[in-house]
């Protein structure tokens, strides 16, 4: 007669599982479970990773930079008393009519189509209200964002979806982008979930069909090829405008060179930390250098050609703060340029939205898209829980414009404050006044690749001389 189980005795009890070693769960470097489930994903879809946003990896940062700011040694001027400047001219070069801002602090290229029309125009009033610029982005300039912007960047980009002419001659400056910081040498990406009928129209496009922009511009092959482009621009609008050329930050020294060979009057270089509204998540992570390296290294090459003072730098990819923009500025940088931190400001990522003057909860919109507020990369699929990165016109309702701007110019103030806050303390009566040598490194890797050298020591890695 066989034996039986009593049925209430559960039969692990009966058969205890036998102990697990030591390193049984043991976490493996290489192939991290995170890895280990990018493999699987890519082995059940067949494709690579597409996303938004931009690098999550570690990376040396302005963070890693301090100022040494004033005591016995240097005066402090007094916030509350002394000014400090913060005017920035851009474009002296070349231009009849060179752009004046307010602060060193401008909006960075971002389209209509990866925003929305609303995001957009409420980017441009918040910065017309301080006193900078904003810049339209592939697909060319909406009438709204014309408006609503007092300076305008137009860029001109490889695809050339909706360039026009005349809108090139509307704008106060044209921006030739050869590069994105977030996907140095690939073309730009809208998925067609966020290609509607009107941006379809703009771009002369199938709407609903993916587009992927060129990698390179279609007219030339070279510097000798930039430099008739930046020509004929300037031909076309009267050589009024000034003309930036945007690089994403790789080879930094030899493309800063060509760029002002080529004519530029303003060099804008874009690190890896930049943002972006779809790409490969393996540009985004594996490709161009961080943004502390670029900025030292545009610098060094303008001042290598005796250009320093005659073409500006901007300086962009993951500048959040005023501490960011003033460490920027300190390693030669003429302004910088914010994509990330004015989205956020908008409203992306926020766990609320504002509708008709009532507060609602996106969490759940954002868990539909297998994500949390804060964590969201999601701009590529065009369902935007709070309206910002959206052509649906019901997600777009949820981004209140006026609500949006009075909180990006809440944070384009409190940056410069922050900014002129430091500036003061290290006894500088005007923001471009900061020097490398306001600054150490925390970290042998930071003070490598910013040139300053280590806390407590004279030593800059890599250098032969000491500071």
């Amino acid at each position: 007669m066989t034996e039986t189980l009593p049925s209430s005795l559960p039969l692990a009890e009966s058969t205890p599982a036998p102990a697990l070693p030591a390193d049984a769960r043991r976490r493996s470097h290489t192939f991290p479970p995170e890895v280990v489930a990018q493999i699987q994903r890519m082995a059940d879809e067949g494709h690579y990773e597409i996303r938004g946003w931009g690098a999550k990896r570690h990376l040396p940062t302005f963070d890693d930079l301090v100022f040494l700011t004033a005591s016995v040694s240097r005066y402090p001027l007094e916030g509350y008393r002394e000014k400090c400047e913060t005017k920035t001219v851009l474009g002296t070069r070349y231009a009849s009519k060179p752009i004046e801002l307010d602060i060193p602090i401008t909006i960075a290229g971002m389209s209509f189509g990866a925003l929305s029309a609303s995001a957009k125009a409420a980017l441009g009033r918040a910065a017309s209200a301080v006193g900078t610029s904003t810049t339209t982005g592939d697909g060319g300039m909406t009438e709204e964002e014309r408006a609503a912007s007092k300076l305008l960047v137009y860029q001109c980009l490889p695809s050339r979806y909706g360039f026009n002419p005349k809108h090139l001659r509307m704008a106060d400056a044209i921006e030739v982008v050869i590069g994105q910081g977030a996907k140095p040498g690939g073309g730009g990406m809208l998925l067609g979930q966020k290609v509607s009928q009107r941006v379809a129209d703009m771009r002369t496009l199938p709407p609903g069909i993916d587009q992927r922009s060129a990698s390179r511009h279609p007219d030339w092959v070279g510097p000798d090829d930039l430099r008739i482009k930046i020509e004929e621009l300037r031909e076309a609008t009267g050589w009024e405008k000034p003309v930036y050329v945007k690089l994403g930050a790789t080879r930094v020294a030899n493309d800063v060179k060509l760029a002002v060979a080529a004519g530029a009057d303003v060099v804008v270089v874009d690190g890896m930390q930049g943002g972006t509204g779809a790409t490969q998540d393996v540009f985004i992570e594996h490709a161009g250098i961080p943004t502390l390296a670029a900025v030292r290294l545009a610098a060094e090459a303008l001042r290598e050609i005796d250009m320093a003072d005659q073409v500006q730098l901007i300086v962009s990819g993951g500048i959040r703060n005023g501490a960011d923009a003033a460490k920027a500025l300190a390693l030669g940088a003429t302004a910088v340029s914010m994509g990330v931190g004015p989205l956020i400001a908008l409203g992306c990522n926020s766990r609320t939205y504002l509708q008709d003057g009532v507060e609602h909860d996106a969490t759940a919109d954002y868990r539909a898209l297998g994500t949390e507020p804060g964590y969201c990369h999601h701009m590529h699929t065009g369902m935007c829980p709070v309206g910002i990165s959206t052509q649906d016109p019901r997600l777009e309702a949820r981004l209140d414009p006026e609500w949006g701007t009075r909180r990006v110019i809440n944070y384009l103030k409190s940056v410069t404050m922050e900014l002129t806050t430091l500036a003061r303390a290290c006894g500088k009566s005007n923001v471009h006044n900061l020097e490398p040598e306001d600054l150490v490194a925390l970290t042998i890797e930071a003070a490598a690749m910013a040139g300053v050298p280590l806390a407590g020591t004279n030593w800059v890695p890599g250098s032969s001389d000491c500071r």
